[in-house]
């Protein structure tokens, strides 16, 4: 009997992503992504750049009789669009990518024909979706900066 969900749905979140038509193009780590981001599109499963936090997990039974349990969990994801310039224009055009970045995590997220298990995380979980987010943005010498927090929450039965 498996003791947590969260390994099987991290690896199949990242699967997921990596394979989103939408994010063609931006690099999905698993993980941590070491300190050197050159890439305009990031985005990062299982990893918060406040705290380096991966998951945070709650279980309790789901009944009386103690046999399986229900577990919520948020797994914590970044993302990033930076532009490379110092254009004043570019903070916009970035916040636009980030978001639109964003929007295609939530719809591979979705069920759809191709992808009809997408909502479970390929049946790891019972559900899962995008609940909540931070948005962060600067402007130096260096380039425009949009980075977006953002939380899969899911719940399993274990």
């Amino acid at each position: 009997m498996a003791t947590s969900a969260v390994p099987d749905a991290l690896g199949a979140l990242v699967e997921i992503l990596r394979a989103a038509p939408g994010l063609s193009g931006v690099v999905v780590h698993d993980g941590y992504p070491g300190a050197d981001l050159e890439d305009p599109d990031v985005l990062v499963v299982g990893w918060s750049p406040e705290n380096d936090t991966a998951v945070e997990m709650r279980q309790d039974f789901n009944a009386a009789g103690a046999r399986t349990r229900d577990e919520d969990f948020d797994v914590l994801c970044w993302l990033q669009s930076w532009s490379g310039d110092g254009d004043a224009g570019a903070l916009g055009e970035r916040r636009a990518r980030a978001f639109g970045l964003l929007a295609e995590v939530e719809n591979a997220l979705r069920a759809t024909n191709e992808a009809p298990m997408a909502p479970t995380l390929n049946g790891t979980v019972l559900w899962a979706h995008l609940t909540a987010g931070q948005v962060q943005q600067t402007r130096g010498s260096d380039g425009a900066t949009v980075s977006v927090a953002f939380r899969v929450s899911c719940r399993a039965r274990i």
